[in-house]
C-alpha cells in the first residue's frame, strides 16, 4: 500500500526541483521568472482575464496577484484595460512585448522540462500526467487549497 505522506513529500520535492531548475534557465536565458511566465500564460489563455482569474488558476491571494500584475505592467508586458461591462474592474492584456516575451520563453520552458524528465519513460510520464490532472480536477472542483 502507498503511504500518502511520502507520496506527497515526493510530489512537493519534485515540483520544487523542477520549478527551481526551469526558473534558473528561464531567468538566465530570457530575463523572465517562471512565476512571471505563469502569469503571462494565464493572461494569454483566458479571454477577458482579470486578477480574479489568475487567483483562481494559481491559487494565490488577490494581493499577491495584484502586485505581480503591477510588476508586469511596469515591465511593459501587459496592460490593464477598463472592463467593458464593469468599470470597477480591469481586464488584463498582453502587450506586443509581452506576447514576444511569452513566445520566446515557451520553448525554453519546454526544452528544460524535456531534459529534466528524460530519465522517465514517455509511458510513465503519460500516466503521471493523467494522475495529476485527475487529482488537480478533483481539488479544483471542490475549491480545495484556495487562499482564504
Amino acid at each position: 500500500m502507498i503511504h500518502i505522506t511520502s507520496t506527497f513529500t515526493d510530489l512537493v520535492r519534485v515540483e520544487t526541483r523542477l520549478y527551481n531548475a526551469v526558473n534558473a534557465r528561464l531567468s538566465s536565458e530570457q530575463g523572465l521568472s517562471l512565476g512571471q511566465f505563469d502569469f503571462l500564460e494565464v493572461i494569454d489563455a483566458v479571454p477577458g482575464c482579470r486578477v480574479l482569474d489568475i487567483v483562481g488558476e494559481l491559487a494565490i491571494t488577490v494581493g499577491a496577484v495584484s502586485k505581480a500584475v503591477d510588476r508586469l505592467v511596469a515591465a511593459g508586458w501587459c496592460v490593464r484595460v477598463a472592463h467593458p461591462q464593469d468599470r470597477r474592474s480591469s481586464v488584463l492584456r498582453l502587450t506586443p512585448e509581452g506576447e514576444k516575451k511569452l513566445a520566446d520563453a515557451r520553448p525554453v520552458v519546454a526544452s528544460e522540462l524535456a531534459e529534466l524528465t528524460a530519465a522517465v519513460s514517455p509511458d510513465d510520464l503519460t500516466r503521471v500526467a493523467a494522475t495529476l490532472a485527475a487529482l488537480r480536477s478533483s481539488l479544483e472542483s471542490g475549491s480545495h487549497g484556495q487562499p482564504g
